[in-house]
């Protein structure tokens, strides 16, 4: 049904049709998805089981609105926000640009999100049904990020399953420099001690640019095994790789997300899982659209996959679809589980 809807929907501007996407969501008419080969699939992550390694990555349900109907459609997990200490309406619109010829979209947002008292709030008052990541950000005109951090954490600490530090959105101003190794720690260990204080046993995720130099890998993978964070997700969209794209869009400024960025996130993937050495686990984001591409992430390092664009392009069946593929994949190479085979290519 979705092929012969999507002319229909990509008539309407992105944004437009990422509404419309929430309110269908938020009806609970979408017929409920159950997968063929669940006990091929089951993650166990942190002590709790994930019934597929296929989630949602953060900015398709940014304010927390509908995690319970993408459990439904069969995701395994959903990774909500990103979320900043006060509202904020973001970047002036447009600012959402579809590149279909590249099975790509660029945007430039700019954490726009209803604020974190209205979302924890929200959290709160429906409980979710399946493994839930609270994704966290600054605002965009704060005079202490860190302090920004600290108080999403302060709100969200209790109401999920992992909290992700994103510091790396092209679209808030000088945001990445969180990369900068004093940075970066001064943050982790603000964290730290929040956890600490809060007798707070949540796993820290952060949230990695696809933009970072190679010969800093190791001294960023190094660092971040040395501050005890639990999770890293790999990667966020990029503002390079523009050269080989078709679409006349290429030219707009904005994080690029999509099939153009599989390959950097797969290389990413690979080279952390390297140093990590198991220490620290993987989400795989970019250009996630099939079992295949699934596959690929977790044969890298990856126990989990998130999906974004892919399901833009193909539909809100694509969790099942993927799901599927790989289960169809490891029975056919006799694997009982998926987590036989995270890293092996390595």
């Amino acid at each position: 049904m979705f092929k012969k809807l999507r002319p229909i929907i990509f008539k309407f501007s992105p944004e437009v049709a990422h509404s419309l996407a929430i309110k269908a969501l938020k009806t609970n008419l979408l017929p409920s998805h159950k997968l063929n080969n669940p006990s091929t699939l089951s993650t166990n992550l942190f002590g709790k089981n994930i019934k597929t390694p296929v989630g949602v990555a953060a900015g398709f349900d940014k304010n927390a609105e509908v995690y319970n109907p993408l459990f439904n459609l069969g995701f395994g997990f959903v990774e909500v926000g990103t979320i900043t200490p006060k509202p904020q309406y973001g970047n002036p619109k447009p600012r959402v640009f579809r590149l279909e010829e590249d099975n790509a979209l660029i945007n430039r947002l700019g954490f726009n999100n209803s604020g974190s008292e209205e979302v924890s709030r929200r959290i709160n008052g429906n409980t979710p049904n399946g493994f839930l990541g609270i994704n966290i950000g600054p605002n965009k005109d704060s005079d202490n990020r860190i302090d920004d951090y600290i108080k999403c954490f302060n709100k969200f600490y209790n109401l999920g399953d992992y909290i992700t530090i994103n510091i790396s959105s092209p679209n808030t101003e000088n945001l990445r420099e969180l990369h900068n190794k004093n940075e970066l720690k001064e943050l982790l260990d603000a964290i730290n001690e929040e956890k600490n204080k809060k007798k707070s046993n949540i796993p820290i995720a952060v949230k990695i640019s696809p933009d970072i130099k190679n010969d800093y890998v190791e001294i960023l993978a190094d660092l971040l095994v040395e501050n005890s964070v639990d999770l890293v997700i790999l990667s966020n969209t990029t503002d390079q790789n523009r050269d080989n794209l078709k679409n006349v869009n290429k030219l707009e400024k904005g994080g690029l997300s999509g099939k153009p960025l599989e390959k950097r996130s797969n290389d990413l993937i690979r080279n952390f899982y390297k140093i990590f050495k198991k220490k620290i686990k993987i989400i795989g984001v970019g250009g996630v659209d099939s079992g295949k591409s699934a596959l690929e992430k977790i044969l890298n390092g990856a126990s989990l996959v998130q999906v974004y664009t892919g399901m833009v392009y193909k539909g809100p069946n694509i969790a099942l679809e993927i799901s599927n593929e790989i289960s169809d994949i490891l029975n056919t190479e006799g694997i009982k589980n998926i987590s036989e085979i995270v890293g092996t290519k390595n």
